[in-house]
């Protein structure tokens, strides 16, 4: 595997309280991973920890540096972006100048706020890419809620994040919105590491490459869509599928 971030015991506390356990996690290029586990399971925190959003001990690790206490921007400019529940757009400016914005780390505030005549050809093709190729003077808050995750997805993109990490990208989505956010997934993944916060089992089981299942802040299980959906543990702690044994169903 092409190893794009490895976690090793990894531990959040609040006040006493070990919100992540110990986990050891390897985001690999080329894959979809996706994180799940029922709710104080420790996975928003987990990607808070990678993000410099929570304090943690244990060790992060993106390009052979070590991320442990470095600030929020130092990490994203190593590549490591993330998006949240409800996405983080500029609703008054239009789909391209959000794209133009988060691909503009090198240029001034003044000229970030003007709207260029000319759009990066790499800016460009983000816009098709995320299928809003055809809404670039749109402002942002008139998009579908679909449509703001993919814009979210490729400010990621344009400024050139190579490990994405995805907070319920499919939460309020209809079917199609849904499908097309899978399909979309496994595109950027191609040369990137992508990992998803999810509780929808049928997304999942339909795009995952692999599968992370934390309970009570620890790792329960890791492997494919088989293997964790094959697993009794997860089972038993997360689906509620798990068979009773003879001798204590017939007790």
């Amino acid at each position: 595997m092409n190893i794009a971030l490895s976690c090793k015991d990894i531990v959040v506390e609040f006040d006493g309280f070990r919100a992540v356990d110990g986990v050891d996690l390897e985001l690999a290029r080329g894959e979809v991973h996706f994180l799940i586990g029922p709710n104080g399971a420790g996975k928003t925190t987990l990607v808070d920890a990678v993000t410099g959003l929570a304090k943690y001990t244990g060790s992060v690790v993106k390009d052979g540096e070590e991320l442990r206490g470095r600030k929020v921007h130092h990490i994203a400019r190593k590549g490591i972006g993330r998006t949240f529940q409800t996405a983080t757009v500029f609703e008054a400016l239009t789909v391209a100048q959000n794209l133009d914005i988060a691909a503009g780390a090198g240029r001034s505030p003044w000229t970030l706020l003007r709207r260029r005549r000319h759009l990066p050809p790499h800016v460009r093709a983000t816009m098709e890419r995320i299928g809003l190729g055809d809404r670039a003077d749109t402002p942002a808050g008139a998009l579908a809620h679909g449509q703001k995750q993919w814009l979210e997805i490729g400010m990621l993109l344009v400024g050139d994040a190579d490990v994405l990490l995805l907070d319920e990208p499919i939460a309020g989505m209809g079917h199609d919105e849904r499908e097309t956010t899978g399909r979309l997934l496994h595109d950027i993944a191609a040369d990137r590491a992508v990992a998803v916060v999810e509780h929808d089992m049928d997304f999942m089981r339909a795009f995952a490459s692999r599968v992370t299942v934390l309970h009570a802040g620890a790792v329960l299980a890791s492997g494919s869509v088989d293997e964790v959906s094959g697993d009794p543990r997860v089972q038993e702690v997360y689906l509620g599928t798990a068979k009773e044994p003879a001798d204590a169903a017939t007790a």
